[in-house]
């Protein structure tokens, strides 16, 4: 049989993380490697508590089709959480549940982008983006992100030499370096941007994050029509559940609309009804403030330890918030030797090349340091230390 794939296939860059999931679950290793938020933070008991509250009370109701943009009332609570934490004057029309923030990314490229359209990305840049995207055959363009943004005279030359159809940026803990854009810098790209066709799409996945609980004001707060904002309840609450969501103007809403109905009709709605049962009778801030200073002690954890443990010319990023890092390597390392050889002593890591469109990444790894406890990331560290340091 010879299975004649589109030819849009041949455009989508092999996934690593294929390897990455096999490695990380050989019995031993410590991995950093992944993108998954802490399992001991779930909050188990009370999603438990929800879920047989709404089988008492509405089981039936929750169990049936229902709207493609979702469960009003969590529509209603995400338009709330944006009034009130952002200032943003969100309303439930304005925002459609989708199955986690990674169906986002797939629908707002099927109904704006057309092969060799021209997409706009940070470098190194969200690797499910980069994937997400590429099904849809546009052409990539990146600009460097330095450490409180995107470098400015880079971003303003693209958007003013190419047509891009969206710029795709992640402002807040950025994955994977971890870096937040700066509050002069979210004005400047709205300012360079406005006037423009093109659509800022702020993925605002670790937005709730921050170490230190304070809110940064979105791009969406100073470009409201240009902007497509999505968000998830996978990194606060609980990933396993896929409910996410995009907040956009409303001629971008038709149109998703019209294509996440022939995706899947809806997202899962008694997930959709037992999450809000939960947000409704428990401390949202609360979880979020703990699991958040967690995060901030595992994250400097991390920072000293490559300071003390890791040879000269080893530097790294210093995240505010979110769940990732990057570590540039010293010269002649190679992050795939040292993801190859991190394996045989007992840790996993992310090479930092399917990051880079157009090539690069080769000196760099990520680092996640929500999943692993304290012990285990002071071992996992001492044994990434020892395999830098034999290849250095």
């Amino acid at each position: 049989m010879n299975y004649r794939f589109s030819s849009r296939m041949r455009r989508v860059p092999e996934s690593f993380l294929k390897e990455l999931f096999r490695v990380s679950a050989v019995p031993g290793v410590i991995s950093f490697a992944g993108g998954l938020p802490g399992s001991a933070y779930i909050d188990v008991t009370g999603i438990q508590e929800a879920a047989r509250e709404v089988f008492a009370e509405e089981g039936q109701t929750a169990l049936q089709y229902t709207t493609t943009d979702g469960y009003l009332p969590l529509r209603e609570f995400i338009a709330d959480r944006y009034r009130r934490r952002l200032g943003l004057p969100a309303t439930p029309e304005e925002i459609q549940i989708v199955n986690g923030s990674q169906q986002c990314l797939d629908l707002v490229a099927k109904i704006f982008l057309d092969p060799g359209d021209a997409v706009g990305m940070e470098r190194p840049g969200y690797l499910g983006a980069i994937e997400a995207f590429s099904l849809y055959e546009p052409d990539f363009y990146s600009v460097p992100l330095e450490e409180d943004g995107p470098e400015l005279a880079v971003f303003a030359t693209l958007v003013r030499d190419h047509d891009l159809k969206f710029f795709y940026g992640i402002p807040n803990s950025q994955n994977p370096s971890g870096r937040t854009y700066s509050q002069e810098k979210r004005r400047a790209v709205a300012e360079i941007l406005e006037g423009t066709d093109t659509v800022f799409y702020e993925d605002d996945a670790f937005g709730e994050l921050f170490f230190d609980g304070k809110s940064r004001l979105p791009v969406k707060r100073y470009l409201p029509d240009q902007t497509v904002m999505s968000g998830s309840f996978s990194k606060i609450v609980a990933p396993g559940m896929r409910i996410g969501w995009i907040y956009a103007p409303a001629p971008v809403l038709r149109e998703f609309n019209v294509a996440k109905q022939a995706a899947d009709l809806h997202s899962n709605f008694l997930c959709q009804v037992i999450l809000h049962r939960y947000l409704s009778t428990h401390d949202l801030d609360a979880h979020v403030a703990r699991v958040s200073a967690i995060y901030g002690r595992h994250c400097r954890l991390i920072c000293d330890l490559l300071d003390d443990l890791m040879p000269p010319g080893t530097t790294h990023t210093s995240p505010e918030g979110g769940m990732f890092m990057t570590a540039a390597l010293p010269d002649g390392v190679s992050s795939m030797e040292v993801f190859c050889e991190g394996v045989k002593e007992g840790v996993a890591v992310l090479p930092g090349v399917p990051f880079y469109v157009g090539g690069g990444g080769e000196d760099t790894i990520r680092l996640n340091f929500s999943a692993a406890g304290e012990e285990e990331i002071a071992e996992g560290m001492h044994r990434l230390a020892r395999v830098v340091r034999r290849l250095a």
